[in-house]
């Protein structure tokens, strides 16, 4: 599943979508840019995931479906936040209702405009109002926030720097998806803290996510400094000529 927001479009043809997807085995979903406002266009492998049902509104789209290898009926949402408080509330509102309306497990992806905690943005001082509307409202779906393991932020302007793009899933989610190492340790995890405040959790759980995150990422520069020997060593025996036919 790939969405993409803003691209500025406001009709996309199965020539467009097949050129970004690399091939023709795809379907899709499509809201139209109006005036200022980007579009947003939600893509899949029509082998993988077939369509049931779509939702669309004002920033947002859903597609409720099924994956077919495990016949796991599910909802995807592709956001892209309001700038304005007052829009944002309403936005909040729709996808609450959407939830209550599918009853399945769900993930929420893509451009939310808010942070969720102070650390979010730098050199903020404070959580502006519309970041607390946006924390009530993941703590009411009791989402769960998947981290970033490659950067801190997400965007950028001169000397701006937020995370206001993420992924976010619902608990029933993370059962389904038990044999992926990391959803498990966060599933075992939040198990493991009980019947605590939801907030407590959360704040609990990024213990042992940065443990997971160090032991998969921490030594990741003497990593790549490896591998980049070996392909100058592979490099050198090509340009010298010294390789067989499997090289």
């Amino acid at each position: 599943m790939l969405g993409l927001i803003e691209i500025k479009k406001e009709a996309m043809s199965r020539f467009d979508v097949a050129r970004l997807w690399g091939c023709d085995i795809v379907d899709w979903e499509f809201v139209e840019s109006v005036g200022a406002s980007g579009s947003l266009l939600l893509m899949w492998d029509n082998f993988l995931f077939t369509r049931l049902n779509c939702f669309k509104g004002d920033g947002w789209l859903c597609v409720e479906g099924f994956l077919t290898k495990n016949n796991f009926k599910c909802a995807f949402y592709l956001v892209y936040g309001a700038h304005v408080r007052s829009e944002k509330l309403i936005m909040w509102e729709e996808l609450s209702y959407l939830v209550g309306l599918c009853q399945v497990p769900f993930c929420f992806m893509g451009d939310f405009n808010e942070i969720l905690h102070l650390e979010e943005r730098k050199g903020a001082t404070s959580i502006p109002a519309s970041a607390e509307d946006f924390k009530e409202w993941v703590q009411d779906l009791q989402l769960v926030d998947l981290p970033l393991t490659d950067r801190k932020f997400t965007w950028f302007r001169g000397q701006s720097c937020s995370r206001i793009d993420r992924i976010l899933v619902s608990l029933e989610w993370l059962e389904e998806f038990t044999d992926t190492r990391f959803l498990k340790l966060v599933k075992d995890e939040w198990r493991k803290l009980g019947d605590d405040m939801f907030t407590n959790k959360l704040k609990a759980l990024t213990v042992p996510l940065r443990r997971w995150h160090m032991d998969n990422f921490g030594d990741m520069d003497n990593r790549i400094k490896k591998f980049e020997e070996e392909i100058k060593k592979i490099d050198d025996k090509v340009s010298a000529g010294s390789y067989d036919g499997t090289m």
